[in-house]
């Protein structure tokens, strides 16, 4: 940008010859901008690259990870910088077509038919991390260095890399050529989560028809089950001693439960739009109250409705915590099948539950109406509404009678809302 401005200045100042010499800097500033410039098309950089990614990412935290940069030529490399090529954030036109922007249909006629907002507001719902660019250690002969990236993960869902981008600078330091080494690999980014104390969950313990077969601990009822290999954390008094002395390695009972708690965690899905702040707030609800009641050792069914109605359970050997927020990472909004879908799929399980955690969208008539049909049955609920900014407080409806029992969580203050549980 120096030598830019320079060659401006003296432009002017050396247009008349006879009155300056500023002409002459004029001219070897320019040779000097061509010849950096051409010296980016005949570059001589060529790199194979590693990339090492983590399992997991979250929304909001910092994921490092280690890029391995290995010199194809004879010659050293210096002064190289390494970056991402994150896949194209654009839209497809179906998408562009059917998907409208939040509140578009407040704006002008001019800027509903031109639809820069709406390609801007997906471009942005597209773009899912960013990664920061570091200098790279000089490369020998044939030789590889180590860098470290640092990728900051801006929504959840598959963050998918291109290629890692390579840039060389030209001999006088003014022009940069990047060099593209393909290296497509993708990352789940999870949903962000938030503090929340323990949980005084709704309900007691219940009995489970047959008990959960694959539960790992030992239940009210103690009923044998089968034998298994000795896990760190099992409980001396279960070892199968006979079968240690037959198979030279530890042997423990298993029991099956049939007297635990069991909560649903029901997620609203259903929005007019195909994305919203509001929504996401409430996928990240969704998450920091599964990681809650996974550390209170309860079973958790999570439930939801997309293209079908689904039921996911978790806790206590039969799922982890892990492979439940997988599938929040990658839930999205269900906008063509009705909200009864979601009622039917609680009460096809509404007998095994001791009680539910319903984190809704909005609190209208329907969300209502399925609120008092499980209240009706004895199910017990805590209720947790997702609201704009500034929305006004809801009104309980039928969880009037135990309002402690029923949150607003607005946008922006969702993580001081639940910090107060």
């Amino acid at each position: 940008m120096l030598v830019f401005l320079s060659i401006i200045a003296t432009g002017l100042m050396g247009a008349d010859t006879n009155l300056s010499l500023a002409y002459q800097a004029f001219v070897f500033l320019c040779l000097l901008f061509i010849a950096a410039l051409a010296g980016t098309q005949f570059s001589r950089t060529r790199v194979e690259a590693e990339r090492v990614l983590p399992r997991f990412g979250s929304v909001g935290l910092p994921v490092s990870y280690r890029v391995t940069l290995t010199n194809l030529t004879a010659q050293p490399q210096r002064g190289l910088s390494v970056t991402e090529d994150l896949a194209d954030p654009r839209p497809t036109l179906e998408r562009f077509i059917s998907t409208p922007e939040p509140g578009e249909e407040e704006r002008n006629w001019y800027d509903r038919n031109i639809g820069y907002y709406r390609w801007t507001w997906l471009l942005r719902q597209n773009v899912r991390g960013r990664v920061n660019e570091v200098p790279c250690p000089a490369l020998p002969p044939n030789g590889s260095a180590d860098v470290r990236l640092e990728l900051t993960p801006l929504r959840r869902g598959v963050l998918r890399f291109d290629a890692v981008a390579v840039a060389c600078p030209d001999a006088f330091g003014l022009f940069r050529a990047f060099v593209r080494v393909p290296l497509p690999q993708s990352l789940l980014i999870l949903p962000k989560r938030y503090f929340v104390p323990p949980l005084a969950l709704p309900g007691q313990l219940k009995y489970q028809q047959g008990g959960v077969a694959l539960a790992a601990s030992v239940g009210e009822s103690e009923e044998f089950v089968s034998l298994r290999d000795y896990r760190p954390g099992d409980a001396l008094r279960h070892i199968h001693w006979p079968s240690w002395a037959k198979t030279g390695k530890p042997i423990v009972k298993e029991f099956q439960d049939e007297f635990f708690t069991r909560h649903a965690l029901i997620l609203d899905t259903f929005l007019p739009v195909a994305a919203s702040e509001v929504f996401e707030e409430a996928v990240s609800v969704a998450a920091s109250l599964a990681c809650t009641v996974q550390a209170q050792k309860s079973l958790l069914d999570l439930m939801f409705v997309g293209p079908q109605a689904y039921c996911f359970t978790m806790g206590r050997g039969v799922g982890h915590l892990e492979q439940l927020l997988e599938i929040l990472a990658s839930v999205q909004p269900c906008c063509d099948r009705q909200f009864n879908s979601l009622l039917r799929l609680v009460l096809q399980h509404a007998g095994d539950l001791s009680g539910c955690l319903c984190v809704f969208v909005e609190w209208d008539e329907q969300r209502r109406e399925f609120v008092r049909h499980l209240r009706e049955m004895g199910v017990p609920l805590m209720v947790f509404v997702v609201t704009e900014v500034g929305a006004p407080k809801p009104e309980p409806g039928p969880m009037a009678g135990e309002p402690e029992r029923f949150r607003q969580l607005e946008v922006g203050k969702v993580a001081a809302e639940l910090a107060k549980l």
